[in-house]
């Protein structure tokens, strides 16, 4: 084999495949450089918006950075003559049965989305989410984790936490404590009533408007049960639940109230 044929193989085989090797890794380079931008675009926008949690965003730019090297990929080996309908198809595919196995994560990260997103609670607030009633300690993009009353850690997943009722005890300023009292029938009701309310407007973070609710409630055979219902921040719930209770004892103690009890009348035919 003499040079020209040398030369001939060289510019035949492997000049070509220099030149596709060089173009993919231009290509490699380029769209590398190309994608970091786009993606320092839209990281300085979502910055600069301020609307989007930190959660989200990292996913945002690490799940755009993964579809834009797959489709670099695939660009590179169209460049090669690799048939890439074939290949979309099989990442088409792969995508379908990786969402079919992972169908409960993806609905949990959607409703993650929505919720970091919308906001119907914050971490600190007081809610009832799944079924669960406690204080919210993390909001994540596929569960929800509360600490209930006794508390005892609860991880909800968050399609079942957007997917149900939401009770946020905390967002509103104030929230009712229903508590009720038992009188006597031979006790005076109004008595009773004025006597709870001044006691009530005396109790610690018991707000002022709306003014507690002392009413009738029902009739029972024992007598007249009051509901007693005082107002207060979801902060100091408790406090005034339990010292509306020592109140009602204390109060009808003071007035000496009998306790109360049932009546019966008995009645014999004469035989």
């Amino acid at each position: 084999m003499n040079l020209d044929q040398i030369f001939d193989l060289i510019n035949v085989h492997v000049v070509p495949i220099g030149i596709k090797l060089l173009g993919g890794l231009l290509f490699w380079i380029i769209g590398g450089w190309c994608i970091g931008l786009a993606i320092k675009l839209v990281k300085r926008s979502l910055e600069r918006s301020g609307r989007v949690d930190d959660t989200v965003r990292s996913y945002i730019y690490s799940s755009l950075s993964v579809v834009l090297k797959i489709a670099l990929v695939v660009g590179i080996l169209g460049w090669f003559g690799v048939e890439t309908t074939t290949f979309a198809a099989l990442i088409a595919a792969a995508g379908v049965a990786i969402g079919m196995a992972w169908s409960g994560l993806l609905s949990n990260f959607a409703a993650g989305v929505f919720l970091v997103v919308l906001r119907p609670f914050r971490v600190g607030d007081f809610v009832t989410v799944g079924g669960v009633t406690g204080t919210i300690r993390e909001i994540g993009l596929f569960v929800t984790t509360l600490d209930s009353l006794d508390n005892v850690l609860h991880i909800v997943g968050n399609n079942k936490v957007f997917s149900e009722t939401i009770q946020n005890f905390t967002s509103n300023p104030y929230r009712r404590v229903d508590l009720v009292a038992q009188l006597d029938h031979s006790v005076d009701y109004n008595d009773a009533i004025e006597r709870l309310r001044a006691r009530l407007r005396a109790i610690p973070n018991v707000v002022a408007e709306p003014a507690p609710d002392v009413h009738i409630l029902e009739f029972t055979p024992m007598g007249p049960v009051l509901c007693v219902r005082p107002y207060t921040h979801n902060d100091h719930y408790w406090d005034v639940f339990f010292a509306t209770n020592a109140a009602i004892r204390e109060e009808f103690g003071e007035a000496g109230y009998p306790a109360p009890e049932q009546h019966f009348h008995i009645r014999s035919k004469a035989a």
